[in-house]
């Protein structure tokens, strides 16, 4: 029985969003080269990255689930993120909209290695995109970023944007209560401490202005960012859905995507000018692997206004999430939990079955 018991038991590791912290697995690099590894495998075909699978709820908010699964063939990992948004949460309840699971298992024998925590994970992964852009296309000597925004993704994409430009020395953010510009600012101060920060007080085109680097990061559906406030040589990286106006769009001088033929049938600003006649496939410059890899240049002047737009990749969460349960097995963290540790019928059912 013995022997029954340890061959089919089934095992995994746990890891809460704490004990990923505590590991340090935390880490914007890691996750950018995670990112990258990624990037270059999925161009190289050696990545599985099936449809996602979307529930909406209410479309008038986009309270949605999303079931996103993705293989990495020569890593033998099959994950899947399981990822909640609910935009009214922070008003209707007072807490975060997101929230996510990223299981892992191994495609040997087809097994569960790990359940973790995806919130932390879908967080870097959004800022290591963002920062891969940046670091191509956001000229080199840019000083200072604004936001539109004030959420945790906006918080994360200030720390993976100074990840790849440390010499960023203020930071403007604009958002829809003063409060959480406010939140924003005591949270990250202590964290970067050689930056300046100023809340606008609700006034979007007061962060905007002067900006070398632009981030939109709200659950809005709405055109916030207006073409006017965008300064010559700008880099934007459009994280939500629709946040900006058409003409921001049309004026960029180079249009970049995480994977344009995945962006142009989702919802973003982009997808919306291509939807309507506005802009083809040939006003897209470049995917960014295609500026990682070398095949198109990045930034190629000081003037060039740059737009970005990542509507996000699930088989990037989970180069990063596998990167990330890697580090903290390492360093010694995570609980083992059993599933199982035999298989029904060899457990003592008498008394126990309901029929």
């Amino acid at each position: 029985m013995k022997n029954n018991m340890s061959k089919n038991a089934i095992k995994f590791t746990y890891l809460s969003q704490e004990e990923l912290i505590e590991a340090g697995a935390f880490n914007l690099k890691m996750a950018i080269e995670a990112l990258h590894q990624g990037l270059v495998k999925f161009k190289d075909e050696q990545i599985l990255f099936p449809e996602k699978i979307v529930q909406i709820f209410n479309e008038e908010t986009q309270e949605r689930i999303n079931c996103l699964p993705a293989t990495l063939l020569d890593e033998k990992i099959c994950g899947v993120k399981w990822v909640s948004c609910f935009p009214p949460n922070p008003i209707r309840f007072g807490t975060q909209n997101l929230s996510a699971i990223i299981v892992l298992s191994n495609i040997i024998n087809g097994y569960p290695v790990c359940v973790m925590d995806g919130t932390l994970c879908s967080n870097m992964r959004v800022a290591a995109m963002g920062a891969t852009a940046a670091d191509k296309l956001a000229r080199e000597d840019a000083e200072s970023i604004g936001f539109i925004g004030a959420g945790e993704q906006a918080k994360m994409h200030l720390i993976g944007m100074k990840a790849v430009r440390p010499g960023l020395k203020v930071c403007r953010v604009a958002s829809k209560y003063a409060e959480e510009e406010h939140g924003f600012i005591s949270g990250l101060q202590r964290i970067i401490p050689d930056m300046e920060f100023v809340a606008c007080d609700t006034v979007l085109e007061k962060a905007i202005r002067d900006s070398d680097i632009i981030v939109t990061a709200t659950s809005a559906q709405a055109p916030l960012l207006k073409a006017d406030w965008i300064k010559k040589g700008a880099f934007y990286s459009h994280v939500g859905g629709w946040e900006d106006e058409y003409k921001v769009v049309q004026m960029a001088d180079k249009i970049v995507c995480d994977d344009w033929n995945t962006v142009k049938h989702r919802t973003q600003t982009v997808s919306r000018c291509y939807k309507d006649g506005i802009i083809n496939d040939s006003n897209i410059y470049a995917n960014i692997i295609d500026i990682i890899d070398g095949t198109k240049m990045g930034r190629e002047n000081d003037d060039e206004f740059i737009y970005f737009n990542a509507v996000g990749l699930a088989y990037a969460d989970i180069s990063i999430a596998y990167s990330m349960y890697r580090h903290a097995v390492n360093q010694g963290f995570g609980r083992e939990l059993a599933l199982q540790e035999t298989m029904i019928f060899d457990k003592n059912l008498a008394g126990k079955i309901v029929f």
